[in-house]
């Protein structure tokens, strides 16, 4: 649907939940923010811009917000539908948005040897079957601008996430594009449940992006995965998400406190899970990726202590301040 002019959001199955991805057009071209899965582009996005008459000579760009399977997985579709699109993404993104074995391996596979954590196969079979990655071709660092004719979309580099997590300022519209760089404190299925947490991974980087979103004032704020948010509504959700480290900061602290010896990651989330969201154990056990964030920046302060895997053993972590 068209939010504003030239502002259009284009949801897209994606299981239990959706994937949004965002067209921003004006008369000197359009930019499509995020691809989804190969299915989002085939069953979705093209049949929208058939019904709007969208003339797909049009679309000039597409900018991937990050690496995930379900952000960039419609690439290829995509430049198989336009073979002369660019096709943009963070420069500390690049490897894994066009090759999935290097996704997989490097981001889902982050945490396989030192924590004991994995997708589970049928995960990873998913993710070779409904994902189509293509070569980048050109990295974004921030800054960047795309102009539209009617207005300039400014390019913002948005790490927490990921590492070359990116957004988009369409400042004419008060409008904040922002894929997956805030994630409330649970992310939802479509009939918004709780489907699994939110999956931030650098907990530092990840409250400066969302302090620079509240910088903005924006009136509009529209996520891959959420409701879209206006008004007041915008600052909630911000706050909601800023909170939420706080919350994992605590249940961590009083639970290694507890504890009084070294946890595993996963002991100590499966200890954490039920005070901290309201999930199946298999998904909880994705919070894995922000309760490292968050551990590993209470080691940079000398509240806890990291002690390494080595062979058979897990990376533990215990209460080390007074």
């Amino acid at each position: 649907m068209e939010l504003r002019p030239g502002l259009h959001r284009i949801q897209a199955p994606l299981g239990d939940r959706f994937v949004a991805l965002y067209l921003l057009e004006g008369p000197s071209g359009a930019l499509l923010f995020d691809t989804g899965v190969a299915e989002s582009v085939t069953d979705t996005l093209l049949p929208y811009l058939r019904d709007i008459d969208f003339d797909l000579a049009r679309l000039r760009w597409v900018v991937s917000s990050h690496c995930d399977f379900d952000h960039t997985g419609g690439n290829a579709a995509l430049l198989a539908a336009v073979p002369s699109i660019e096709l943009l993404a963070g420069e500390l993104d690049v490897p894994l948005a066009e090759d999935l074995e290097v996704l997989i391996t490097r981001r889902y596979g982050e945490f396989r040897d030192a924590d004991g954590f994995d997708d589970a196969p049928e995960t990873t079979a998913y993710i070779r079957e409904a994902a189509a990655v293509a070569p980048i071709t050109r990295a974004l660092r921030g800054g960047e601008e795309f102009d539209l004719g009617d207005r300039v979309i400014r390019v913002l580099h948005t790490p927490g996430h990921s590492d070359g997590h990116v957004a988009l300022w369409d400042a004419s519209r008060s409008a904040l594009v922002i894929g997956d760089a805030t994630l409330g404190e649970t992310v939802p299925t479509a009939s918004g449940d709780p489907a699994f947490p939110p999956t931030y991974r650098d907990t530092d980087p990840y409250l400066a992006s969302i302090e620079a979103f509240r910088a903005l004032d924006a009136d509009l704020l529209l996520t891959a995965h959420y409701p879209v948010y206006e008004g007041a509504e915008v600052n909630r959700f911000l706050d909601t998400s800023a909170a939420y480290t706080e919350r994992l900061d605590t249940a961590i602290e009083a639970t290694l406190r507890e504890a009084g010896t070294a946890l595993t990651t996963l002991d100590l989330i499966r200890r954490i899970a039920a005070d901290v969201g309201a999930w199946s154990p298999a998904a909880a056990d994705y919070l894995i990726f922000p309760v490292t964030g968050n551990l590993e920046r209470m080691v940079a302060r000398g509240l806890v202590r990291e002690t390494g895997a080595s062979g058979d053993r897990r990376r533990t972590w215990d209460w080390s301040a007074s």
